[in-house]
């Protein structure tokens, strides 16, 4: 019982706040990602190859692919075949709150205005939570700020952590890249501070010196890695896609008129009204995670939720010294009355019951079958699977994903490898144009159309007499070639 007594009210909305955030991050499985991510998690746990030459494209039918996803796939897979839209509901869950908490453990201030900071911050990084391998980098992503800033502020030296931290990241998710940008900025900010006295706080040079020889250590064991020295070339490789920002949506610069871009302009007005009530001394750090991830934001609307995780412990850290030069500091009881105790617990155990309430609906049968249904097209895979159709597919590039993972006996014509498709971006576009699908089709002996029902696609396939529609639903139509 004395041990209940310090299930404070504030320790009891720590608890609330983040089972809340772990709602926020718990929703259907919908991403068109997620089932080639499935699909060759399957594939490399029964071939042992994460580099393979390509099986599941007809458009690149024996090219090397080397996937840099692996680990994370195995993981989805493994949580997929083990509690099917459940495991991987919880797969985001877990990885959105285990990456909140690290924001939480990297700021400052009570909980009542933590919290209150956080919901924003995954408002603005919940955009892009979703059951794929980049979840991996967000939670490594917020973890890594932990990491340099508890270093910064208080000096505890975990640098240790880094070389694990990257490798796994690396086998995880092409995104690695930002761990490395994260440590030069923060290598820069605190060079800057100490060269000339700037900051509230700055580590010692040669700490930096230490951080440095770390990351060139973790440089090191990166190709520890089924791609091997060819790890190094993936983030350059993804950018350098040209029709990436052109034709996929989450490359793009984020529409700020969008419910999904509110989280990221709250967030920003917090922080700077954060910085400037707290009249705290330039740090250069700051400047430069702010500024960065920002500027990243603006350019591609993924990179949302890495501004969230640079600014959030930073927003907190400047209102908490907004409110304590004020005297508005709420005081903090280390022991509660048996009343109180058992009226948080009460309030625990409900916003629980409701968490668990609300994952169960995300993640039954029904749920996931409805949102299955009005997202891809099962009906017309179904007809598909069936049918005696034979010739290379022409499909949707949203449905590649699902197709692979549904439609196993045809190959895609294009799906979200855009690593591996990157060239192929253009011709997809040219179909849509007319009459520029004629000249696509020819190019690749395209025999069936699996597409949406309606566009001007459609439209142009409906009306060629050697083009016959032989299965149509709401959402999907299936042409074949007479």
């Amino acid at each position: 019982m004395s041990y209940l007594l310090g299930l404070s009210t504030e320790r009891s909305a720590t608890v609330i706040v983040f089972v809340l955030l772990f709602v926020m991050a718990s929703r259907v499985s919908v991403d068109p990602d997620m089932w080639w991510h499935l699909r060759l998690g399957e594939y490399i746990l029964n071939t042992a190859q994460p580099v393979y030459a390509d099986v599941f494209s007809h458009s690149f039918a024996g090219v090397a692919h080397r996937n840099h996803s692996w680990l994370a796939q195995i993981v989805m897979h493994g949580l997929w075949r083990l509690a099917g839209h459940l495991g991987l509901t919880l797969f985001v869950s877990t990885l959105a709150t285990a990456g909140m908490v690290f924001l939480y453990r990297a700021g400052r201030g009570g909980i009542y205005m933590q919290g209150f900071v956080l919901v924003f911050g995954a408002a603005c990084a919940a955009a892009f939570w979703s059951p794929r391998p980049q979840m991996f980098t967000f939670c490594f992503s917020a973890f890594l700020v932990y990491l340099l800033l508890d270093l910064k502020r208080n000096g505890r030296d975990r640098l240790w952590w880094l070389p694990v931290l990257l490798w796994f990241w690396g086998n995880c998710h092409g995104g690695y890249i930002i761990g490395f940008v994260l440590i030069g900025a923060f290598v820069l900010g605190e060079w800057l501070n100490s060269a000339f006295a700037i900051g509230a706080s700055h580590i010692s040079r040669g700490k930096i010196r230490k951080l440095i020889w770390i990351t060139l250590l973790s440089l090191v064991v990166m190709p520890l890695n089924p791609l091997g020295f060819a790890i190094f070339a993936v983030p350059v490789d993804t950018i350098g896609i040209s029709g990436l920002r052109h034709y996929i949506q989450e490359w793009q610069t984020p529409d700020l008129s969008q419910p999904y871009t509110w989280g990221f302009i709250i967030l920003l007005l917090l922080l700077i009204g954060a910085m400037l009530a707290s009249r705290r001394r330039l740090d250069a750090t700051e400047c430069i995670f702010v500024a960065g991830t920002f500027c990243l934001a603006l350019l591609s609307g993924r990179n949302l939720s890495l501004f969230a995780i640079a600014t959030v412990p930073i927003a907190t850290l400047h209102i908490d010294e907004a409110l304590r030069r004020r005297g508005w500091a709420i005081p903090r009881r280390a022991r509660e009355t048996p009343h109180r105790v058992m009226l948080n617990l009460a309030l625990i155990v409900l916003v629980a019951l409701g968490a668990l309430l609300h994952l169960e609906y995300v993640s039954k049968e029904n749920t996931a079958v409805t949102a299955v249904s009005l997202n891809w097209p099962v009906e017309a895979v179904r007809y598909l699977n069936v049918s005696a159709l034979e010739g290379n597919l022409f499909n949707s590039y949203n449905w590649g994903g699902y197709l692979i993972y549904a439609a196993r006996q045809h190959p895609v014509f294009i799906d979200g490898r855009t690593d591996l498709h990157r060239d192929l971006l253009a011709d997809y576009v040219a179909v849509q144009e007319s009459p520029g699908w004629r000249e696509i089709f020819a190019k690749w002996d395209i025999s069936i159309a699996l597409i949406e029902s309606t566009g001007h696609l459609v439209e142009q396939l409906e009306a060629a007499v050697d083009w016959q529609r032989v299965y149509s639903d709401d959402i999907a139509s299936i042409f074949v070639r007479s």
